[in-house]
């Protein structure tokens, strides 16, 4: 059996994106994949970018094409009871528990299968991670500054929104970015060819 490549998946449990794209996570069999929590707020601020959230007229259309998109997948989904919301604490959380797959599904799952905010529910939160209920709100000076140099890692590898898989340097974004990854294994100078060099570099018209 050949070695999988290794990759890095940024995600905040905030997007249903990343949801989606972990519940599809079995297309990508390739690849060693290691779940790095960010904070999307944190990093959206850095590249000069804005959630979906964040734009009135793109907040419902977006919500519904998850949906939908749910639908077409026959994944299970909820939304929360508000959206967006603070994740710093669950970031923090995963991160100080070097939470692997299957504590990172669990914490997607608790919002958008439960439909659940871990910020009203902290206990019932942990609980479902496999956690004490007791576990208190990571609030330490090293864990909050590992998730920060997370979120500037990920800004430093191309990453702009999660979810963002980092494969021998490059950024795929989206949930439907999964496909284009697949082909890239097959075609690894894919970014060397001619078309894709050039796209990446098409000199900007409004400067």
């Amino acid at each position: 059996m050949s070695e999988k490549t290794s990759a890095t998946l940024y995600y905040d449990i905030i997007s249903p994106f990343a949801y989606l794209y972990v519940k599809q996570r079995q297309r990508l069999k390739q690849l060693d994949i290691k779940p790095v929590p960010v904070l999307l707020g944190g990093l959206l601020r850095a590249t000069d970018n804005v959630g979906p959230g964040e734009v009135a007229a793109k907040r419902p259309h977006t919500y519904q094409f998850c949906v939908w998109q749910a639908e077409k997948l026959g994944v299970p989904f909820r939304f929360p009871e508000h959206h967006p919301f603070l994740t710093v604490a669950a970031q923090r959380l995963l991160l100080e528990k070097n939470a692997g797959w299957e504590m990172v599904e669990r914490a997607f799952d608790y919002v958008w299968i439960e439909g659940k905010d871990p910020n009203l529910s902290w206990s019932e939160f942990c609980i479902y991670l496999g956690l004490p209920s007791e576990t208190p709100r990571p609030e330490s000076p090293e864990i909050k500054a590992a998730l920060v140099a997370n979120t500037n890692q990920a800004k430093a590898d191309g990453a702009f929104g999660v979810p963002s898989l980092i494969l021998n340097q490059h950024c795929f974004w989206g949930l439907d970015t999964i496909d284009w990854a697949l082909d890239y294994l097959t075609r690894p100078g894919m970014f060397e060819e001619a078309p894709y060099a050039y796209a990446g570099n098409v000199p900007n018209g409004l400067t």
